[in-house]
């Protein structure tokens, strides 16, 4: 008897892909790794056909963002506490949740194949678990899984699960829109994959040349491309004249340089990984204008040197840039932020960040402003950009260095905005909404020194 059981016994056989994308989630959710980073160079060393490099992107990084929904679901069939599950049987079960609700896998399909991955990276009896829960899940579709939520009274518990942001997240939306509406557009926003944006540097490329390409001007950026390639098969990016950046970012260059224009020395203080700066620096060297980038990390320096066109590279702690004893006309300070403005790129952000976090990032920020503004020569000017809309990291910082700078004075970025762009102004400053302008949520204060005496 025991024999037989042995021949009729078949040893797990996952498919490559779901395996390669069980492996990533896990060095996200449970090391700490960047699935921007990881899932690019999975992919490229191996041996997939294009349309399996397409089933794990959109599976990783969908799991990634739905992931607390995808828990609220398995929590309802799960006969143990889904916090004291298993870290690899949580992971996997929300792999199958996703083909489950949000792709266009069959159901049996989803079951089976997730189980069969189950069985080889968890052992059999983890992957009846994940077979007896995936089934309960699957008796239901989405909508009849969701529908309890009408139920619930407050719209930040309600929306949180709905739209599988943590709640604190979700409050802090509300604080700046003070609209529900709006904020579940914004939350819905961020759960839509983006799709790269060119950014073509002058002096070294053309919008005409990716015209002739069948790319299109983008809606605000003056440098912007949108154009149906791989931005890997583009002769101008691979030879890095020109780079893949949202065109939130490019409006904050842009409109940056257009307020320094008058500056001959330029300083971008936290340059690091060098988009904005290749934009920068293009655009100084354009102008005849002296470009520096500071970056407090040596990789991250050495992908700034790449794309600076010789501009000069220093790595230092960029709250030190005083030792260099020099004065610079316009100072750049695109502060590291909780990132909230990034969700819909960078998925797994929303579940790393806490309050405790931003309490950290904001005394760092206000440390980089006072550094930035050491450095200013009067009648120079400091941008305070971050890639986050949150209070503590915007208007409370703009009214923080105001209060603490009264030689600093706020100027008003009407006059520098896109004629297109609208709804993207909050008290003299940039502030972009992913919902609104189908851009990451950029914030830019602008600020002059005045001239002493």
């Amino acid at each position: 008897m025991v024999e037989a059981r042995r021949n009729t016994f078949k040893s797990p056989k996952p498919d490559a892909v779901r395996l390669l994308v069980y492996d990533i989630l896990k060095e996200v959710n449970r090391g700490d790794g960047y699935s921007n980073l990881l899932l690019p160079e999975a992919l490229t060393a191996s041996s997939f056909e294009q349309r399996d490099k397409g089933f794990a992107t959109e599976l990783l990084y969908g799991t990634l963002r739905m992931q607390g929904r995808h828990d609220y679901i398995a929590s309802q069939v799960s006969d143990r506490p889904w916090g004291e599950v298993d870290s690899g049987i949580v992971d996997v079960v929300r792999l199958g949740a996703h083909q489950l609700f949000e792709m266009r896998v069959p159901v049996h399909a989803a079951v089976s194949a997730t189980v069969e991955l189950a069985r080889k990276v968890l052992g059999e009896s983890k992957a009846s678990f994940v077979n007896a829960l995936l089934r309960k899940m699957s008796a239901k579709t989405l909508d009849q899984w969701l529908e309890p939520l009408a139920e619930i009274s407050d719209p930040v518990s309600r929306l949180s699960i709905m739209y599988s942001h943590p709640e604190w997240i979700v409050s802090a939306y509300f604080d700046l829109l003070r609209d529900y509406v709006e904020v579940e557009s914004l939350l819905s926003a961020n759960n839509m994959p983006a799709t790269p944006t060119i950014v073509w540097w002058p002096g070294r490329s053309n919008a005409e040349e990716f015209h002739a390409q069948g790319g299109v001007s983008s809606k605000y950026s003056n440098f912007g491309i949108k154009i149906d390639a791989a931005p890997s098969s583009l002769e101008a990016v691979r030879h890095r004249r020109a780079g893949v950046q949202d065109e939130g970012s490019q409006l904050v260059a842009q409109i940056f340089a257009e307020v320094a224009r008058g500056s001959d020395n330029w300083l971008d203080l936290c340059a690091g990984p060098g988009g904005k700066a290749a934009l920068l620096s293009a655009l100084a060297q354009e102008n005849g204008k002296k470009f520096t980038a500071n970056e407090i990390s040596a990789p991250r320096a050495k992908l700034v040197e790449q794309v600076i066109g010789g501009a000069r590279v220093i790595v230092g702690d960029g709250r030190q840039i005083s030792v260099l004893r020099e004065k610079f006309g316009a100072v750049l300070a695109d502060v590291p932020c909780t990132g909230l403005g990034a969700l819909r790129r960078r998925p797994e952000v929303r579940w790393r960040r806490t309050v405790a976090d931003l309490r950290q990032l904001t005394e760092l920020q206000r440390e980089l402003a006072d550094a930035a503004i050491s450095v200013v020569a009067d009648g120079g000017f400091f941008g305070y950009a971050t890639c986050s809309p949150h209070l503590a990291e915007t208007s409370i910082a703009v009214a923080d260095i105001l209060r603490k700078h009264p030689e600093m004075e706020l100027i008003d970025l009407a006059p520098y905005l896109p004629a297109t762009l609208t709804g993207a102004l909050r008290d003299k400053s940039l502030s972009l909404w992913t919902h609104r302008h189908e851009t990451d949520a950029m914030f830019l204060a602008i600020f002059r020194k005045k001239v002493a005496g």
